[in-house]
């Protein structure tokens, strides 16, 4: 009796550890993927640093290189009010780095042939055909009046996934048109992403789709496009389909079990706003909403094993998510040369925009060090990553400081590429 128990827990160790390393990833010293220690730990010494300045409560980060973790350090602390310390597994809101998840869920229907990208969306959401144009011109005592103009086309799926439906967000800039977004209240009280495009059809455009771009729910609508055509709510899709299979067992919408609420991270009292009218959201009560745009919270580990199918074209220990050539087309620009950047280009000189993901074009001109063919987006709160397929690298960062979101960004470039010893083969 007594062996069989014992040869029972012993499984049961052999179990937890088997879902343990199936749900991380594998690890190694800096000095075997070409990276320096010393200057690793630098990034590490410089966030403490800034931690106990109280620039920031808190941080995780991690660096991967060759598919192994060379960098996986909590820094400070989880909650500034309880100062419970920050983890490895603390739970991030990650805003919009929701988007590149989205869309990545998006392209799994386009490999099944469900959707064209080159199809107007009123294909699939009649609400958003013939909408107009808003454009700005002066009355007779200069202000600025809104007239309504027909749209020279729909908005495409492929617009929605690149920012160019002529969709708008009203925290980012005063035009009328993003003042209008403001006044009604278009994103408040969480609705669903059927409701949300139901209110976004009553509004007009902020550009002729297909000209310009300008960050935008168009990832939310994208979402609802899925949700359409899978006939599955959009997290019930993402979970059977990429969330689940990936081993991101922290990824979510809402965070509703009471064993997790605790590790959910939050920023300091004074720093909770991530735009116009728009404040950090309480994760713990859940919402109609699933905000395919800037909904999902997760941890490090979670968002590493994303990138890290990213990386490998599109799988992850045995599980393709999708085929390689798609990967591809996703990480290259879609923008070229004729869709003007919109006045706030978030991303960044040097950058175009691919599907999901802002697609580096130059070595130089950005003030980023990096590489051409990175990808990389953020998050409101915060949050931050990068992949780099010519260095075979990735970087993710965890935060919820939105003041101090831009400083970090060129801050990680920095070091990171600063600790390269060697070029990836």
């Amino acid at each position: 009796m007594k062996m069989k128990a014992t040869l029972l827990v012993a499984l049961l160790c052999l179990v937890t550890f088997v879902v343990a390393q199936a749900q991380s990833l594998p690890s190694a010293k800096p000095e075997q993927v070409g990276l320096s220690s010393e200057r690793l730990n630098k990034i590490t010494a410089t966030i403490k640093a800034d931690v106990d300045k109280g620039v920031i409560p808190g941080a995780v980060v991690l660096v991967a290189r060759h598919g192994k973790v060379v960098l996986f350090e909590s820094v400070g602390v989880r909650n500034p009010e309880t100062k419970a310390p920050m983890t490895k597994d603390s739970i991030f809101r990650i805003y919009s780095m929701s988007k590149p998840i989205t869309s990545v869920a998006a392209m799994m229907l386009f490999e099944e042939g469900r959707f064209s990208l080159a199809e107007p969306v009123s294909k699939y959401i009649p609400q958003l055909g013939g909408l107009k144009v808003g454009v700005e011109k002066p009355d007779a005592g200069g202000k600025p009046t809104l007239e309504l103009v027909p749209a020279q086309r729909d908005m495409t799926i492929q617009d929605l996934f690149r920012h160019t439906s002529g969709l708008t967000y009203g925290f980012f800039g005063n035009t009328l048109v993003k003042k209008m977004y403001v006044e009604t209240k278009v994103w408040n009280d969480y609705p669903s992403n059927a409701e949300l495009v139901a209110r976004l059809a009553k509004l007009p455009l902020a550009y002729q789709p297909g000209t310009t771009w300008d960050y935008s729910h168009s990832t939310d609508v994208l979402g609802r496009v899925v949700e359409v055509i899978s006939r599955q709510s959009l997290y019930q899709f993402e979970k059977e389909r990429v969330l689940d299979p990936l081993g991101m067992k922290d990824t979510s919408f809402y965070v509703t079990d009471k064993g997790k609420q605790d590790r959910i991270v939050e920023p300091f009292p004074n720093d909770r706003s991530i735009g116009i009218d728009a404040e950090f959201n309480d994760p713990r009560v859940a919402q109609a909403q699933e905000s395919g745009g800037g909904g999902m919270v997760g941890t490090a580990m979670d968002y590493a094993r994303f990138l890290q199918m990213v990386l490998n074209g599109g799988a992850l220990d045995g599980k393709r998510i999708l085929g390689p050539k798609t990967l591809a087309y996703m990480g290259a620009d879609h923008l070229g040369t004729t869709i003007a950047p919109g006045p706030l280009y978030l991303p960044g000189a040097g950058f175009g925009f691919g599907l999901g993901f802002a697609v580096r074009k130059d070595a130089g001109v950005s003030p980023f060090a990096g590489t051409v063919g990175e990808l990389n987006w953020g998050g409101a709160g915060g949050t931050y990553f990068w992949v780099d397929p010519k260095e075979d690298m990735f970087v993710v960062f965890m935060m919820q400081s939105p003041k101090q979101r831009m400083p970090y960004r060129f801050l990680l470039k920095e070091m990171v590429y600063a600790a390269v010893t060697k070029p990836a083969k």
